[in-house]
């Protein structure tokens, strides 16, 4: 097995520190990644806090991953040494359930893979991107377009495909009214890429202080959740609202946002649960929906729409030393738009 330098946390309460952690010995069909840059998602801050459940300390997180393949197993048909690919948050999957077979593995009925804090193949615990290689099989592995830049590419395989599922699931594009809510990691990927698409996006955020940010993503309109009056000026407005916030929103008044047959859809994970009025659903036949990350397949569809569309995270770079001051500023939505760790500084 392969001994490399990490970040891990030791407890859901001491800071991450620096480590080592072992990869696998290469099977037929897995790649060696020689890890550049790694996104900081809030779910990495979740998970290592044990806001979502039990944790196996010590754990290295983080599934927005990218770097070269610095070596092949021997069957590996699809990447050649060399080539600049990306990991996102699963690495594996039964294959074989009905939701497998139809290409959606990402809701495997036995569960998906995950990039960290999951069991792998070999029963050891999976440890994520926070670190300078991992070992993934292929048909886990994306690649990555040259047009985009390569330290802008981490976060897309996070933030861009958990927001860009949905869009596409729902139809977002021209004709369509959809709203974000929040304008942070995720909430300014769903701008950029609704804009895209195609659609006319209004952000609905606490305040207006990032209003010229979201203006400049993509977005016609820009609202405060703080002021009731925005609940009044946009009832029955939108096809689909796409919730990015990972803490508790008033539902009944989102719901009521949305028009005849509209959506409502979390992405956003808080740890405590989000109470529905089942009468906020019976006008307009609203729904209530949630979307977890994209397939594989689904994706590098994203990441060449990225490419195509020049759409890019907008981050800030800090070295490994800084991950626990970058956790403490995200908390405080102090990060505009996305922290990702220059993993060379992790080398040494």
């Amino acid at each position: 097995m392969l001994t490399v330098n990490a970040i891990a946390a030791p407890s859901a309460t001491e800071p991450l520190v620096r480590t080592t952690v072992e990869r696998r010995d290469l099977g037929p069909k897995d790649i060696l990644i020689e890890i550049r840059y790694a996104g900081i998602c809030h779910s990495d801050i979740h998970t290592v806090r044990g806001e979502w459940g039990e944790v196996p300390y010590p754990l290295t997180v983080g599934h927005e991953i990218v770097g070269v393949v610095a070596e092949t197993g021997a069957e590996v048909t699809r990447f050649d040494k060399g080539a600049r690919v990306g990991v996102g948050c699963m690495v594996n999957s039964c294959r074989e359930c009905e939701n497998c077979q139809a290409g959606q593995e990402q809701y495997c009925l036995a569960g998906n893979t995950g990039t960290y804090a999951a069991v792998d193949r070999d029963g050891t615990i999976t440890q994520g991107g926070y670190s300078t290689h991992v070992v993934v099989d292929e048909d886990f592995v994306l690649r990555v377009p040259e047009s985009i830049p390569y330290e802008k590419a981490a976060p897309l395989l996070c933030a861009g495909i958990t927001t860009y599922s949905p869009l596409a699931h729902w139809n977002a594009g021209p004709g369509k009214k959809v709203a974000v809510v929040g304008l942070g990691g995720l909430g300014h990927m769903a701008v950029k890429i609704a804009a895209a698409m195609g659609a006319e996006v209004t952000v609905l955020s606490q305040t207006l202080s990032k209003k010229d940010d979201g203006l400049a993503f993509g977005a016609q309109d820009y609202y405060a959740t703080s002021d009731p009056a925005t609940f009044e000026a946009l009832a029955n407005r939108f096809d689909l609202i796409v919730n990015t916030v990972s803490a508790p929103i008033d539902m009944a008044a989102h719901l009521g946002l949305l028009r005849l047959g509209g959506t409502l859809v979390s992405v956003g994970a808080p740890p405590e649960p989000l109470p529905v009025q089942v009468f906020s659903l019976f006008n307009n036949r609203r729904s209530f929906a949630g979307s977890s990350i994209g397939s594989i397949a689904e994706t590098q569809e994203m990441l060449d729409f990225c490419a195509e569309q020049g759409i890019a995270p907008e981050i800030e770079l800090i070295g490994a030393d800084e991950v626990n001051e970058a956790y403490e500023r995200v908390l405080k939505s102090d990060v505009r738009y996305r922290f990702v760790i220059d993993i060379d500084t992790l080398r040494a």
